[in-house]
C-alpha cells in the first residue's frame, strides 16, 4: 500500500517529519517498507510555455520557442509526436538532473541548437505502468493554470512523499486512506476528518432503470447506482496525480473516480456502460462450467463453478472482484454510467485470481476483506464525483441485493485479564484512554468492560485482540521485559547426537565426502547387501517402484550415488553417509519398523595417482578396513574381523564381519561382488556398514587422564614359521593367551612365501613392544616374556621361531 503524505495530512491533523511517522507506525503494528520522494535526484525541471512550434524539414522533430520565465523565448529541439503550440510543458533546463542522475547540456542537434529539453513523464522517473494513456507516447501537458518558470514537482505533486506499507492479512483495514488515517489518528491521539460530499439526485427512479439480485451465497450484498449524461474526459491533475502516486495508471475520470474510492475507502467499484447492457436486470451469480468472458485485457477466459460473474441478461459482463468485462467497457462514446459496490466471498476471488493469474488491486482487497460499513457510503461517493468531475446526473437511490451486518462487534475483558498479560500495571483510566484514541465505543468496569468495535476493524474479535491493541497503543517499548527463570533443563547434545558428530568428523578427516541416499528402495536392493535381511516395509500407496520399500541396508543406495559419478567421469571417490536403515522385526502390516542408526561408507578409484616417480596406489580391501581401524581406535572399541560367505553381493573372498570382543555383530566390510559391481557399471569399489546404535551401546565410559610413562619401551621382533592356512587373528589370539600385561603393542611387518621356506607355510614377522610404566624393563624381564609368548605359539599354532 502506497500511501501519500500530502492526502493523508488532508485526512489527519499531524505535521509531523515523514521519519517520525513512519519509526511510530512501524513499531505500532503496521510496518513501513520505506519512503520516497518522486522528486529525489531531479532538479532545475520547471513549467514552460510552447510559444511555437515549427516543424524541421525531413525529420521527426520539432523547432520549439518556449517561454520559461527567463524573459526570452528558449529554443529547443523536441521530437514528441504531441508537441504544439499553446500548451504548457515540462522543462528541463541546461544543467538540470532528470532520471538515472542525466545531466542536460545545451546541444546541437541537426545543426540547431537546443537549450534545454521537454520531458515526458517517463524521462522524470515516473514508470512507464502508470502514465496516462494519453501522454503515454510523448510529452506530459500540464494545466493551464500551472505558472510558466515555476517547478513543475508541485503540479505533479512530485514533491509528495510516498509512505510504502508492508500490510499484513489482519490489517486489512490500512489497505484505505480512510483505514490510515485512523491509525495514524490513534498513534498521536489525534481525530479524522474526512471529505462529504452532498450528492443531488434527479427524479428518476434508479429501481425504474435497472434492478440487481443475487443468486449465490458467495456475495453479501450487491448494490448499484446509475450515473447519467455524464462526460467522458481525463482527469483532473489533482485526481491524477493521487492515481500515480499510489501506483495506479489514470484511465478517464470514470474510471478514475472508482480507483480513487478503492484507494479512499478499500472498497473496489466498477463502472459498467448502461447502453451495452443486453437488458436492466443484474444478477450475481456463480460461473457455469465452460462459460467465457472476455475481460478488460482483451483475453477470453474460460471460466468455472467456483467463479463470480456478473451476468446481465444471463450473460457474463465481469469477473466479480477481479476484473471487468470488455463488452461492457467504459468508452470515450460511454454517457450513462452504472456504479457497482459488493462484497464478495474472500476465498472465492483468491480462488478464482489466482486460477487465471489475475492479481489485481481489487482482488487484493476482496481476499483480505473489505468495511461493509462503508459500501453503501463509499457508492454514494461516486455518484457524487462523477457529478462533480465527469457532469453526470444520478438518478434516485440504489438498488441493493442481499444484508450486510454493520453493528460494531462486542468484545469483553477485565483489567486483570490485560495487565496479565502483558505484565503492566495499567489503570482502568488509561484502557479508556487508548480505546478513545481508537475510536472505539467502552462501557463497565476494572472487572469487565466491553468494547463496542466497529466494523473498520474486523480483524478484531476475541480477548487476545483487544490486549493486543491495548498493547500496540500503550507502546511495545514501556511494556516490561523480565529475564526467563532458571530450574529448567540445560540443553546438550544426546549420546546419539555426539556418537554422529564424532564419527563425521572422523570420517571426513579420513577424506571421506559425505552424501545423502534415498531411505526408499526397490525389494531388491532394500536387502542386498543386508546379513541378516527381516521382512521388507512397503508403502501402501508409493509413488514408483524406485521408492517402495524401506532400506534395511545403507550400500545399496550409496552404489547408485558411485554408478552417477562414474558415468560423469568421477571415478576417484570416498563417499561416506550417516542415516537410518529399518529392521521389521513384527507384522509389516500393523507393526512399525525398528530404526537403526548406521554408518556406510564406498570407496573406489585411486587412493593416490600416478607421478614421476610414484606408481598409482588403488583403493584396496585394506586401505578401507584402516579407516574402520581408525575410527575403532578414537572411539576406544576393540574389534575383530572374521570372515563371512553372505551376502551374496559381496566378495566371498574379500568380506568380513565385525564383532566386538564379545561378539556382538556390529556390521561388515568387504569388496562389492564383481557381478553386483557388473549390474551396477561400476569399477573395484569396498564398503563397508556399521551398525551406529549397537557401537553407542558398547562405547566405554569416558576415558580417564593417565599419565604418560616416563619409563622408556623395549621392542622386540619375532619371526615365525607357520601353516599358510594361518590367519593373523589367530595369531594376535596366541599372543594374547601368554598373558603378559607389560605387552603394549603387536605390528605384524612382514610375511614371506618362497622356495626357501618348506611346502605348506609361510613366515610372518612381529614387532612386540613392552613397557612397565612404573620402571625400566631389565633384559631379563623381556627374555622371560618372549619365552611365554614363544611357547604359547608354539603350544597353540605349531609356529616355529626362525
Amino acid at each position: 500500500m502506497l500511501v501519500s503524505y500530502k492526502w493523508l495530512k488532508e485526512l489527519v491533523d499531524i505535521d509531523v517529519p515523514v521519519a517520525e511517522l513512519a519509526e511510530k507506525m512501524s513499531t505500532t503494528g503496521i510496518e513501513v517498507e520505506g519512503v520516497t520522494t518522486p522528486a529525489d535526484g531531479l532538479s532545475n525541471i520547471v513549467v514552460g510555455h510552447v510559444l511555437s512550434c515549427e516543424n524541421v524539414p525531413d525529420t521527426h522533430l520539432h523547432l520549439c520557442q518556449v517561454d520559461t520565465g527567463d524573459g526570452e523565448p528558449r529554443q529547443i529541439i523536441c521530437g514528441a509526436p504531441n508537441v504544439r503550440a499553446g500548451i504548457k510543458v515540462m522543462v528541463a533546463l541546461p544543467g538540470a538532473r532528470i532520471a538515472d542522475n542525466y545531466k542536460i547540456k545545451k546541444s546541437k542537434i541537426r545543426g540547431l541548437e537546443s537549450l534545454g529539453m521537454i520531458c515526458s513523464l517517463g524521462e522524470l522517473g515516473v514508470s512507464d505502468s502508470v502514465v496516462p494513456k494519453e501522454f503515454a507516447d510523448g510529452i506530459q501537458i500540464l494545466p493551464e493554470e500551472a505558472e510558466v518558470g515555476r517547478s513543475v514537482f508541485p503540479y505533479l505533486s512530485m514533491d509528495d512523499a510516498i509512505i510504502e506499507l508492508s500490510i499484513t492479512p489482519n490489517r486489512a483495514d490500512a489497505l484505505s486512506m480512510r483505514g490510515v488515517a485512523h491509525e495514524v489518528a490513534a498513534i498521536y491521539g489525534k481525530s479524522v476528518h474526512f471529505l462529504e460530499k452532498s450528492l443531488s439526485e434527479s427524479q428518476v427512479q434508479t429501481a425504474d432503470k435497472l434492478s440487481v439480485a443475487i443468486e449465490t451465497d458467495k456475495v453479501q450484498s450487491y448494490q448499484a447506482r446509475i450515473v447519467e449524461h455524464v462526460t467522458i474526459a481525463p482527469s483532473p491533475q489533482w485526481l491524477q496525480n493521487l492515481l500515480m502516486n499510489a501506483g495506479i495508471r489514470p484511465i478517464n475520470n470514470v474510471v478514475d473516480v472508482t480507483n480513487y474510492i478503492l484507494l479512499y475507502y478499500g472498497q473496489p467499484m466498477h463502472a459498467f456502460d448502461l447502453d451495452k447492457f443486453d437488458g436492466n436486470h443484474i444478477v450475481a451469480r456463480q460461473a457455469r462450467d465452460g462459460e467465457t468472458i472476455i475481460t478488460l485485457d482483451g483475453e477470453e477466459r474460460e471460466l468455472v463453478t467456483d467463479d463470480i460473474v456478473i451476468s446481465v441478461n444471463d450473460r457474463a459482463v465481469a469477473l466479480a472482484g477481479v476484473m471487468g468485462g470488455q463488452a461492457t467497457e467504459i468508452d470515450h462514446q460511454s454517457t450513462n454510467v452504472v456504479l457497482e459496490a459488493a462484497v464478495f466471498d474472500g476465498k472465492s476471488i483468491r480462488k478464482t485470481s489466482g486460477r487465471l493469474n489475475l492479481r489485481s488491486e481489487s482482488s487484493s482487497r476482496f481476499e483480505k476483506g473489505v468495511n461493509v460499513a462503508t459500501v453503501s457510503e463509499a457508492l454514494d461517493m461516486a455518484a457524487a464525483l462523477l457529478q462533480e468531475l465527469a457532469g453526470g446526473q444520478p438518478t434516485a437511490g440504489r438498488v441493493t441485493a442481499g444484508d450486510l451486518d454493520t453493528a460494531p462487534v462486542a468484545v469483553t475483558s477485565s483489567l486483570a485479564h490485560v495487565n496479565s498479560r502483558l505484565g503492566t500495571a495499567l489503570t482502568y483510566a488509561d484502557i479508556e484512554a487508548i480505546f478513545a484514541q481508537l475510536g472505539f465505543g467502552l462501557e463497565g468496569s476494572a472487572d469487565s468492560f466491553t468494547v463496542s468495535v466497529p466494523k473498520r476493524r474486523w480483524d478484531i474479535s476475541i480477548q487476545a485482540d483487544l490486549v493486543e491493541e491495548i498493547a500496540r497503543i500503550y507502546g511495545y517499548d514501556k511494556l516490561p521485559t523480565t529475564l526467563p527463570e532458571t530450574g529448567g533443563t540445560a540443553g546438550e547434545l544426546t549420546m546419539t547426537q555426539r556418537l554422529r558428530r564424532q564419527v563425521r568428523t572422523l570420517a571426513e578427516g579420513a577424506g571421506l565426502t559425505e552424501v545423502i541416499s534415498y531411505a526408499l528402495t526397490t525389494p531388491e536392493k532394500a536387502t542386498a547387501f543386508t546379513p541378516a535381511p527381516t521382512a521388507q516395509t512397503e508403502l501402501m500407496w508409493p509413488m514408483t517402484v524406485d521408492r517402495s520399500v524401506l532400506r534395511q541396508n545403507m550400500v545399496s543406495g550409496m552404489l547408485d550415488i558411485v554408478a552417477y559419478n562414474v558415468n560423469r567421469k568421477n571415478k576417484n571417490l570416498a563417499l561416506y553417509e550417516i542415516g537410518k536403515t529399518f529392521a521389521q522385526t513384527g507384522n509389516p502390516q500393523e507393526d512399525l519398523p525398528t530404526e537403526i542408526n548406521s554408518f556406510a561408507l564406498a570407496l573406489t578409484g585411486l587412493v593416490a595417482d600416478k607421478d614421476f616417480q610414484t606408481p598409482a596406489v588403488p583403493v584396496d580391501f585394506y586401505y578401507a578396513k584402516g579407516i574402520l581401524e581408525m575410527l575403532f581406535a578414537k572411539l576406544g572399541l576393540e574389534v575383530t574381523y572374521v570372515p563371512m560367505a553372505e551376502p551374496a553381493s559381496l566378495h566371498p573372498g574379500r568380506t568380513a564381519e565385525i564383532q566386538l570382543a564379545d561378539g556382538t555383530s556390529i556390521g561388515f566390510i568387504g569388496q562389492v561382488h564383481p557381478q553386483t559391481a557388473k549390474a551396477y557399471d561400476i569399477p573395484e569399489t569396498y564398503v563397508a556398514e556399521l551398525n551406529l546404535t549397537a557401537i553407542e551401546a558398547a562405547l566405554p565410559e569416558a576415558a580417564i587422564f593417565t599419565d604418560i610413562s616416563k619409563f622408556p619401551a623395549v621392542s622386540r621382533d619375532i619371526a615365525l614359521l607357520l601353516p599358510k592356512a594361518t590367519s593373523h587373528q589367530a595369531v594376535l589370539e596366541a599372543i594374547a593367551a601368554a598373558k603378559v600385561k607389560r605387552l603394549t603393542a603387536i605390528k605384524l611387518f612382514d610375511i614371506y612365501e618362497g622356495d626357501k621356506l618348506p611346502a605348506g607355510t609361510k613366515s610372518m614377522a612381529y614387532n612386540l613392544t613392552f613397557q612397565n610404566p612404573e620402571a625400566s624393563l631389565t633384559d631379563e624381564e623381556v627374555a622371560t616374556f618372549m619365552d611365554k609368548i614363544t611357547s604359547s605359539l608354539t603350544n597353540t599354532l605349531g609356529a616355529e621361531v626362525r
